[in-house]
């Protein structure tokens, strides 16, 4: 059974706590992906994540979130500022770790640069702040380090999708051509499956479970700054003192013919 923190009594927590002081919090985003796709793709992509992360660690699961930072620009996309989500972020590990947890888990299913690059920044100063808690926060396939498992709307997307809520995905409504019409940033989601997207899930946990184990505070230093490595480049040539105004001038660099 989950141990989902809304439903457990004050005793259950405690003892929860004492067992395995281990948080998950699951991050969405409301985000057009296309004609193929539902909107709250990465929050319900996020939520079954880590509702099965919850089960294999014995960790108490928080309640989804859905407010996100830098959405690909469209008429049904919401975000919040990026001072807000900061706020957020920080308020709620700090909260974490006072209640008691010693590890969090922020599982975000949107993993737009800027939101990632202000998600790893916030966690690693709230565990500057926070001597005994460890925050390993990443998107459920980005620490296989596999960039290419990181798609938008396209194959591994919509697998994933297919393996939790397939009665969701339209990939007959997929309309082909430049990302600005489908919103795909990838390969094709036609040829996805729900065994596919239960086989990335399968890796993903894997993965969790060994970062939950094993990694120390040391190794999650060296998994940030890998990741902001990776977003550098982004940074350098977008970002102007605005996250939200960056990812409008790198959808128009990205959503047209190339």
């Amino acid at each position: 059974m989950i141990k989902r923190y809304a439903e457990m009594r004050p005793d259950q927590l405690e003892a929860a706590l004492k067992a395995n002081p281990v948080f998950i919090a699951p991050w969405g985003a409301l985000e057009w992906h296309g004609a193929h796709l539902p909107l709250g793709l990465d929050g319900l992509v996020a939520e079954a994540f880590c509702e099965r992360l919850a089960l294999e660690i014995d960790a108490v699961l928080l309640p989804s979130t859905w407010w996100p930072i830098t959405t690909l620009p469209h008429a049904y996309s919401m975000q919040i500022s990026t001072n807000t989500l900061c706020a957020l972020w920080s308020e709620m590990l700090h909260e974490c770790a006072r209640v008691g947890a010693k590890t969090v888990c922020l599982v975000t299913g949107h993993y737009a640069q800027g939101h990632e690059w202000e998600m790893y920044r916030i966690a690693q100063d709230v565990m500057q702040r926070n001597p005994e808690l460890r925050v390993i926060a990443a998107s459920p396939l980005e620490i296989l380090l596999d960039d290419e498992l990181l798609d938008h709307a396209g194959l591994r997307e919509t697998s994933q999708l297919l393996a939790v809520r397939p009665e969701l995905v339209r990939t007959d409504l997929y309309q082909t051509g430049k990302p600005g019409k489908n919103a795909v940033l990838g390969d094709d989601p036609r040829p996805s499956t729900a065994l596919a997207g239960h086989e990335l899930f399968q890796r993903g946990v894997e993965a969790w479970k060994n970062a939950v184990v094993k990694w120390d505070r040391d190794t999650l230093q060296f998994f940030y700054g890998k990741r902001t490595a990776a977003y550098r480049p982004y940074r350098q040539k977008y970002f102007k003192g605005s996250w939200e105004q960056a990812i409008l001038d790198w959808w128009k660099s990205r959503s047209g013919d190339r």
